[in-house]
């Protein structure tokens, strides 16, 4: 298996719309969609929409664990779960369709026991990865330096290591460095050490990041203008399409799973990022929790390989 993607901390992503928000009245709301949710698993979806194929591994408990995997299932993923004392969490989110904002609720979870962790990284492990996708948050109450771990191991078995995530957890991986990250501004501000960049200082911070081993290759999500490819001999900006965006949802999860299914596919970087790019812009096509379609990726594919080079990051330093 070339790619597996470890998910830590899952949930169960539950989504409807409201017409307005009003305070102290009972809402009267559009049919709940529940999707399987969590970075890794998030990616692995993308990926098998894609036509590419991974192993998923994440914990799953109780009878929310159970609708967890067989969502997860459905959508033709390959799958290894670990079974949990604790129930699998749950997210939701409210749009509001006067307005079009939408309101997200993210509970924590419950924490998970040591040998249920391991067993997670052990399952990861056993099929050898070439790519190893570990995205999302971490469960309560485990050390924020399990992924500076992850990474060590992977350094051992020549696994290349696309680390999506934040916070401190995110900087114990880097201090023993990774193959890939993807931060967005105010991830990569924190990398640098600085409150906030200026979007013209973006190489600049990230190819420091790289120069100090932190990582090869940088992608910076710019949100509606693109992505940023850095790595040691340089950058480049890869723009967005201009898209009527209906939920920001899983759109960085996306991303990832376009990067990392081109890579699969021996595809160059850019090649990869490019498609990235169009997977996330074609999961904001969508309501709710739900990812992209695959037509819509390759129209927005399209765009961005005929009139990208017509855009730069220094078109967006002013605004």
């Amino acid at each position: 298996m070339r790619i597996v993607t470890l998910t830590l901390n899952p949930a169960l992503d539950k989504s409807t719309s409201v017409a307005r928000f009003i305070p102290e009245q009972k809402l009267r709301c559009e049919p709940m969609r529940i999707d399987a949710g969590g970075g890794g698993i998030n990616v692995s979806k993308g990926i098998s929409r894609l036509g590419g194929k991974s192993l998923a591994v994440f914990p799953a408990g109780g009878i929310n664990g159970q609708l967890l995997r067989a969502l997860v299932e459905k959508e033709g993923i390959e799958t290894a779960t670990i079974e949990t004392k604790a129930p699998t969490r749950e997210n939701f989110s409210v749009t509001e369709a006067d307005s079009n904002v939408q309101y997200r609720f993210t509970l924590p979870g419950e924490p998970l026991s040591e040998a249920e962790i391991e067993a997670c990284l052990s399952a990861a492990w056993a099929v050898n990865p070439e790519f190893l996708v570990v995205s999302g948050s971490l469960p309560p109450g485990m050390s924020e330096d399990y992924f500076g771990r992850i990474a060590s191991a992977a350094r051992e078995r020549r696994c290349k290591l696309i680390l999506d995530t934040s916070g401190p957890a995110l900087e114990a991986a880097t201090h023993i460095g990774v193959y890939m990250l993807k931060p967005n501004l105010a991830e990569l501000s924190t990398l640098a050490g600085v409150a906030e960049l200026e979007i013209n200082h973006v190489d600049d911070a990230a190819q420091k990041i790289i120069e100090e081993g932190k990582c090869e290759v940088v992608v910076v999500s710019l949100g509606a203008q693109g992505a940023l490819l850095v790595t040691k001999s340089g950058f480049e900006h890869i723009p967005a399409p201009m898209v009527k965006k209906k939920s920001t949802v899983g759109a960085g999860d996306s991303m990832v799973s376009g990067i990392v299914w081109a890579l699969g596919e021996d595809q160059p970087l850019k090649v990869a990022v490019q498609t990235g790019v169009a997977c996330g812009s074609a999961a904001t096509l969508n309501a709710g929790t739900e990812l992209f379609h695959q037509e819509d990726v390759i129209r927005l594919l399209k765009w961005i390989r005929q009139y990208g080079d017509r855009y730069r990051i220094s078109d967006f330093s002013n605004e």
